[in-house]
């Protein structure tokens, strides 16, 4: 095997990720630190450019709250993000980010953002929390504004470096290890504080794309739950890891349907024309309250559609044509209504030009005009993430002025967004218990843990110690992979089946086949139960006694082997979790059959779990929903 150099790098701020909270850490930290004479370091596993969730671009911001035009205040977020997560938020940390998103959003517009105006010089909505933007290179501006605040600041960035394990100096954060995706080079980060901002996970589940289109998913298919990985490992308590989130999308290319139910006010329906939200209307009275609220849980949405799948009146449309052909109709005479569809046409191909291209091209391929022609929707796989309308991530103090007396003894330990692993924080789809942030949130967190870092380092100013046998016996199982290859490659003539090893990617195969169909997948139509949790997790048993015998090639199967563990240790937290909560609280994500209902007598709490790393054992944990806003009574709820 070749050697591989070792290349130390000492700093005070550690930023891993390169997406929108990295960014938004590195824009907030590079400020405080060049005051207090401080070096930040970010450590991307791709290039911070087109790196994250809002790589390929962006059609829409999904949260800003406005509080300047005083239409809706920090509360009236926080009560949406709690009604569509059926009741369970951490509503200190959803306030937080939400009193800071909207200077956030200004930012974007000052480093160049193109935001949509209407005529009186008004931010254009596509919803009452959204704005419509040009964002097909929404993240290379915010990108852009990161680097120049690390140079500014004498920080660095290293791109291309795939971070694996934390380092540890007792219970302190004291760095990281990973290796580089390009050359023979292992890294070794030492820090006073550490910020975790590496994405969630997909392809954990088996996808609906299959074949040539397997790399097609509605999230970032690089995305393999970096941040759980690496949290989980370093003895971080974890949160809502049973909460996936399936997003319904355009079939097969994952195009966002929200700027047609939004700002086309487009319906969905099923094969014979029924329109499920309103023929289904009765089934949300099984989901008081928060079936009855305004806008309905997105998992309530999914569940209503699901249910006209399962009785065989698939498959779903969205009504592309029908909405259109209204709003044109709408503008007046016969030639003003041709010039609105014309425009209508040229903003529904550029939603998905702007973000999603593959649906541009399938559409193209398929022949479909949307003025014309209804396209089909569906049920994607599940992801874990902490930022759209998921809430799985890590555990983490809220901020101090937020607190009630109530609340402090529980949601507070020091530092705001820390986790309970010391100078660890977490932002974006690390950070858990606060969705609905976004990209947007998802930044304003990375700038509040950003600050609260920085506050840490210059209050704990001293650099942790790290053991070398730490290092090196890493070291030794990060690159065990490429060994293994080199010792056993000449026992079989097809290099991907072999008695000494499994490749990556049949590896994955075998996750995604358990989780698929014991853990509620596409397949198991979302639906699992105690049996089949159990089965799923002495199958992931077996897995994780395979993974000593994953073996890579060349380095960039290395970096699908990790991925492959990575997404292996969020498959057993999340197994783990959906069999200890015992109730269906997300119809539309999940479904417990043994437990079909929910049990607010019971587990209206937060579902935590850690792992001890010197145990080498997982322990489950309730935690209390309390609350810092009033609880609203259901007539207020329902608008009565």
């Amino acid at each position: 095997m070749e050697n591989f150099e070792t290349i130390e790098v000492t700093t005070d701020l550690l930023i891993l990720g390169g997406g929108m909270s990295a960014c938004g850490a590195a824009v907030e930290a590079s400020y405080w630190a060049k005051k207090y004479g401080l070096k930040v370091t970010l450590v991307d596993k791709a290039a911070m450019d087109r790196s994250g969730a809002v790589a390929m671009g962006l059609s829409a911001i999904n949260q800003y709250v406005g509080l300047c035009d005083g239409k809706n205040t920090v509360k009236d977020y926080v009560d949406y993000v709690r009604m569509d997560l059926m009741g369970i938020t951490r509503e200190d940390l959803v306030a937080n980010i939400a009193r800071h998103v909207d200077s956030t959003v200004h930012l974007y517009e000052r480093w160049g953002l193109p935001i949509w105006k209407d005529e009186k010089g008004a931010y254009v909505h596509e919803g009452r929390w959204q704005l419509m933007i040009n964002g097909e290179s929404y993240k290379v501006v915010v990108a852009e504004a990161a680097k120049n605040a690390l140079a500014e600041a004498g920080g660095e960035y290293f791109e291309r470096v795939f971070i694996t394990h934390p380092l540890m100096d007792g219970d302190r954060i004291a760095g990281a290890v990973g290796f580089s995706v390009r050359e023979n080079k292992f890294y070794v980060f030492r820090a006073k504080a550490v910020i975790v901002a590496m994405g969630g996970a997909v392809h954990v589940f088996k996808p609906r794309s299959s074949g040539e289109g397997l790399g097609r998913a509605w999230y970032p298919p690089w995305n393999s739950g970096s941040s759980a990985f690496f949290t989980i490992q370093a003895g971080a308590e974890m949160t809502s890891q049973e909460v996936r989130f399936i997003p319904v999308r355009f079939k097969d290319a994952y195009g966002p349907v929200g700027a047609w139910f939004l700002l086309f006010k487009s319906r969905a329906t099923n094969s014979e024309g029924g329109d499920y939200m309103v023929e289904r209307k009765a089934e949300l009275e099984n989901w008081r309250p928060y079936g009855l609220v305004k806008p309905i849980p997105a998992n309530l949405r999914n569940y209503l559609g699901m249910l006209d799948i399962m009785e065989g009146k698939g498959p779903i449309y969205m009504r592309t044509e029908e909405a259109i052909q209204k709003i044109a109709a709408e503008a007046g005479d016969e030639k003003a209504a041709k010039k609105k569809l014309k425009e209508l046409e040229n903003e529904a191909w550029e939603d998905f030009l702007d973000m999603t291209i593959s649906q541009a091209v399938l559409w193209a391929a398929t022949n479909v005009e949307p003025e014309k022609k209804s396209s089909e929707i569906a049920a994607a796989e599940p992801y874990f993430i902490g930022s759209h309308s998921g809430a799985s991530g890590a555990w983490v103090s809220g901020p101090e002025d937020l607190q009630t007396d109530e609340t402090r003894k529980e949601y507070f330990w020091g530092y705001a967004h820390m986790a309970t692993v010391k100078g660890m924080f977490c932002a974006g789809d690390a950070s858990g218990a606060s969705s609905h942030k976004f990209s947007s949130g998802s930044h304003a967190e990375g700038r509040i843990v950003g600050k609260a870092a920085i506050k840490f380092i210059v209050e704990n100013n001293k650099l942790p110690e790290v053991d070398p046998a730490q290092i090196a016996e890493l070291k030794a199982r990060i690159y065990k992979p490429l060994q293994l290859f080199e010792e056993h490659k000449h026992a079989s003539s097809d290099p991907d089946i072999n008695p000494n090893f499994i490749k990556p990617k049949m590896f994955m195969f075998r996750l995604q086949k358990i989780m698929d169909e014991y853990v509620g997948g596409v397949s198991a139509q979302f639906t699992t139960n105690k049996a089949c949790l159990e089965r799923a997790l002495e199958l992931l048993g077996y897995l994780k006694e395979d993974s000593e015998k994953l073996a890579a090639s060349d380095l960039h199967e290395l970096l699908r082997c990790w991925e492959n563990i990575q997404r292996m240790w969020q498959a057993e937290a999340h197994t783990r979790t959906v069999l200890f909560r015992e109730e269906t609280r997300w119809p539309g994500y999940y479904k417990r059959a043994d437990f079909p209902r929910l049990d607010e007598k019971n587990w209206h709490c937060f579902a935590n779990c850690r792992w001890d790393p010197e145990k080498k054992e997982w322990e489950m944990i309730k935690r209390p929903m309390l609350h810092i806003y009033p609880e609203p009574q259901e007539h207020e709820l329902l608008g009565g």
